[in-house]
């Protein structure tokens, strides 16, 4: 529903040669998939949604949507964003306070190239208010709705039109923490409700991680790594994406030993620890070892086993209701780990912990 080709976006700088805010990037969206672009502030991803929607023209590349070309820099074709086949929501929602919630999802109908029949735009508006669960809104100005209604009525504007592809720059982060939870579920239902082919851009790991088919993770205008939600969060890749999506510990070493199976040893400065080896590792490659709080074990004696189990002490122990935060001193690395609330230690208790082997992983230092 959605290719993008080797996209470029330059943005001039008075005399200077420019910057490129979006460096040669392909994927495709497919029919009825939720995919999302997430990165830092500055990284290309509303940039590259704006190419999409047709309010930036690139530099470079093609842009295929509902398999129209509506970007292309070779045969130099570019449909403006009034005819190209999308629905967008802007991160401030853009909703005219002077008008009433009716009018609002009206309005693209009313000043639209198109023209739609007052018959029509009262269908049109009715379902688009009624998918949202806005239908007993519609004479109620924009300014009396809740945060979240007013995003419910931003998606009932764009919806309205019907539109083969719906783009979602930031919606939910003018929200309070409660309600963007409670949006995030009813987003993702709504999508999946309507099987609309869905492109959203966030900075939060967390909506993309819970709303996601596929993940496309960037930085620095690039793509760094894609895929399913669980795969760019159990195997990242780089370094980088280790750290941007959820807490990581990072424990540097040098590749020991290299086995058939993917997996091999690095030697850190707390031993020798078995782990899973990014491809292209190789005996004497400098790398980060990589593990998330949750995937280690705290014991309170020496557990049997002979896998990657270290003598350490406590910290620090913070107890966060649904789990306590424990920080493990080894001997030159302090890792940071999420245990049952049940556990009972404090600052200095002596302890074990246990790093299994398929939740280490090794990347190469950048």
């Amino acid at each position: 529903m959605i290719e993008v080709k080797s996209l470029v976006k330059i943005y001039q700088d008075g005399e200077n040669a420019g910057v490129t805010a979006v460096n040669d990037i392909s994927f495709t969206v497919e029919e009825g998939r939720f995919y999302t672009l997430l990165g830092p502030s500055g990284c290309g991803k509303t940039t590259t949604l704006r190419c999409i929607a047709g309010l930036e023209k690139a530099n470079g590349g093609e842009i295929i949507v509902a398999g129209n070309k509506v970007y292309s820099a070779k045969d130099n074709t570019y449909v403006p964003a009034y005819r190209r086949p999308i629905g967008m929501v802007f991160q401030s929602y853009a909703i005219w306070p002077h008008l009433t919630v009716f009018e609002n999802v009206a309005f693209p109908l009313r000043v639209g190239k198109q023209k739609v029949s007052n018959a029509d735009v009262q269908k049109k508006v009715s379902a688009a208010l009624a998918q949202v669960e806005l239908d007993s809104y519609g004479d109620r100005m924009a300014t009396q709705l809740s945060g979240g209604q007013q995003q419910r009525l931003a998606l009932a504007r764009a919806l309205v039109r019907e539109p083969q592809v719906l783009l979602l720059d930031e919606p939910l982060s003018n929200l309070d923490a409660k309600l963007r939870e409670r949006m995030r579920f009813e987003l993702r239902e709504l999508q999946r409700r309507l099987r609309i082919t869905t492109l959203y851009v966030t900075h939060d790991q967390i909506e993309a991680l819970s709303m996601s088919n596929r993940i496309a993770i960037m930085n620095a205008g690039e793509i760094i790594q894609e895929g399913a939600p669980r795969e760019v969060y159990l195997q990242p890749k780089s370094k980088f994406v280790a750290n941007f999506i959820g807490s990581t510990n990072q424990m540097t070493g040098q590749v020991s030993k290299v086995e058939s199976d993917g997996s091999g040893e690095v030697s850190t400065g707390d031993g020798k620890l078995k782990c899973m080896l990014l491809d292209g590792l190789s005996v004497g490659s400098n790398v980060v070892v990589v593990v998330r709080p949750e995937s280690i074990n705290v014991h309170l004696e020496k557990p049997a086993g002979d896998g990657n189990i270290i003598e350490g002490k406590v910290g620090a122990a913070m107890f966060l209701g649904e789990y306590l935060d424990c920080a493990i001193e080894l001997g030159k690395n302090t890792l940071q780990t999420h245990q049952r609330y049940t556990l009972q230690v404090r600052r200095g208790t002596p302890v074990w912990v246990e790093l299994p082997t398929s939740e280490c992983m090794a990347l190469p230092t950048e």
